[in-house]
């Protein structure tokens, strides 16, 4: 019951957060209509036989969920600078329940991120089989969580991390495809192309993505039991 609680209040605090929602859900939504409606009659970006809305609403996806759990890292940074963590381990409410809740907020909004960007792609003309709908949001949002183990940052970090996973334009070759390869976003931009006919992950990008889970998600817990050692 404790969980619920505390969820619901994460929740509640997340819809009054206007800069997290902006950088979540309006953001990309303002950048996707920026460069998509003046080229909304290219059906060929690039030559990969997808139209250019498809190809950035698709990308800003991964963009939009990378903001999400972002976010979330960078709002518990700021909880833990005040002291807020610390007082919550005073409480009943366990390491698990707090990072819990923490994943379910910034999936919602992620989710949410999603639905908004397909409304934003159907205005634009973008058409789909359902089926494909429903595969690219499974594979996304399914894939969200690894984003979270950039750790706390900001917006300029989540343009790089797009710029260096091809959220922006496709990258095929140079050093950007090598060095973005060994970023969990790298993947989680692949993961979103996978409704459009994209390749699914090989065992490169699962164990990049499982290291980076690992690693961070045991620096999270870590940094959280620290605080307890200042009460």
């Amino acid at each position: 019951m404790r969980s619920l609680a505390y969820t619901r209040f994460e929740l509640l605090r997340t819809s009054r957060s206007r800069r997290m929602l902006f950088l979540s859900i309006v953001g990309p939504v303002v950048i996707f209509y920026a460069i998509a409606a003046p080229h909304r009659s290219d059906t060929d970006f690039d030559g990969l036989g997808l139209s250019l809305p498809l190809y950035y609403m698709v990308s800003l996806i991964s963009f939009g969920t990378m903001a999400a759990m972002i976010s979330s890292g960078t709002r518990i940074a700021g909880e833990r600078s005040v002291g807020w963590t610390r007082q919550l381990r005073i409480t009943p409410l366990s390491t698990r329940d707090y990072f819990r809740a923490k994943l379910i907020v910034a999936y919602a909004v992620a989710g949410s991120s999603m639905m908004v960007l397909y409304a934003s792609g159907a205005l634009l003309g973008v058409r789909l089989p359902a089926d494909r709908w429903l595969e690219m949001t499974g594979v996304a949002l399914g894939h969200a969580l690894n984003v979270d183990a950039v750790g706390p940052a900001n917006g300029i970090l989540v343009s790089l991390l797009g710029a260096f996973s091809g959220t922006w334009f496709p990258i095929t070759s140079g050093f950007l495809h090598s060095f973005g390869q060994y970023l969990p976003s790298w993947w989680l931009v692949q993961a979103s192309h996978v409704g459009v006919g994209g390749q699914g992950w090989g065992t490169k990008g699962w164990l990049v993505v499982a290291i980076w889970a690992v690693v961070c998600a045991g620096l999270a817990r870590a940094a959280y039991r620290r605080d307890t050692q200042r009460l």
